[in-house]
Formats: structure tokens, sequence, C-alpha cells
């Protein structure tokens, strides 16, 4: 019974979300369709904004990645991660997550191929995925649409709660499937 009123809520929710804001703007005399046009001439201007942060980003991570630098940063870490009971198939994701969102999860799926997702890997970096974000991409695209440049206690904030995530996730999945 239960699940099935889930579903069914889950099923219309979006859809209801569509109907209700725009009826409540109409109720409320809002201009709703020039709100909306204002707005996504707004978004297009921002995203038209950022794509130089964009470009700096996926340069920096190719180069990163290409150059080796990733493998030997694995091989440095790997003593200390093994020792924190972390596999070393996922200190790639790791090291990558706070760069690009979706370059990590095409290594996640790469690892759910090869080592199945119900095995301790494919759960460590499904748990990784959860508890970490991607700091720099949010820092450059979010930070860099509004203008703001002095973000250096951000980036340690946020590398400091990704490498948090990383901990968290690894006592979690030894404490949990282990």
């Amino acid at each position: 019974m239960l699940y099935s009123l889930l579903t069914l809520i889950s099923k219309w929710a979006i859809p209801s979300l569509l109907l209700v804001i725009p009826v409540y703007g109409y109720l409320k005399k809002v201009p709703v369709y020039e709100s909306f046009v204002e707005g996504a001439e707004e978004g297009f201007t921002t995203a038209v904004k950022i794509i130089p942060f964009l470009v700096g980003m996926m340069v920096a991570i190719s180069v990163f990645r290409a150059s080796g630098a990733m493998d030997y940063l694995s091989q440095v870490l790997n003593p200390i991660t093994s020792a924190l009971g972390a596999p070393s198939e996922v200190l790639p994701l790791a090291l990558m997550r706070p760069l690009s969102g979706s370059g990590v999860l095409g290594m996640a799926t790469e690892l759910m191929r090869i080592y199945g997702p119900d095995s301790f890997i494919g759960r460590v970096a499904s748990v990784m995925q959860g508890t970490t974000d991607t700091t720099f991409f949010v820092l450059t695209v979010y930070f860099g649409s509004v203008g703001i440049k002095k973000y250096r206690y951000c980036i340690a904030t946020g590398l400091t709660a990704d490498i948090t995530g990383f901990i968290a996730s690894l006592y979690i999945c030894n404490l949990l499937f282990r």
C-alpha cells in the first residue's frame, strides 16, 4: 500500500509542479510567460559567461590525466589509502572527483562493469560518489558565473569536505560490507 502510494506520488510530483507553479503565479498576477522568458535569457547569459571557465577546467583535467600525474599520485598515495582500507582501484576516483563529475561517473561505471556493483570496490565507488562533490567544478562554474575571484578558503573547505567524504565512505563500506 505504502509502496504504491510512493510510486504514485513520485510519478506525478514533477508534472504537478509544472502545473501548480504557473497557475499560482497567474493567480498572484505575475506575468508568468514573461517571467519565464526573462529567466531563460538570464540563464543563457550565465551559460555564455562560464564557457571560458569550463574550457580552462577541462583543459586542466585533460593535462592532469594525460601527463600521467594522476597515475603517479595514485601510486604515491597507495600506502596511505591501503592503511585506510581503500582498494587501489578507487584511488583515481577519489583524486578526480573534485575535478569532474562526468569523468568520475565514467570511471565508476567501468569499475562496476569489471568488478560488479555488489563488489566491495563497486560499493565504495558508489558511496564515494554520494559523499564527495566536484569542488573545482562548483567553484569554477558557480563562482565564475557571478564574478567571484577570491575563493581561497572555499577551496580548502571543499577539499576538506571531499577528504572527509572519502574517509567516511571507506569507514562505512568497511564497516558494512567487509
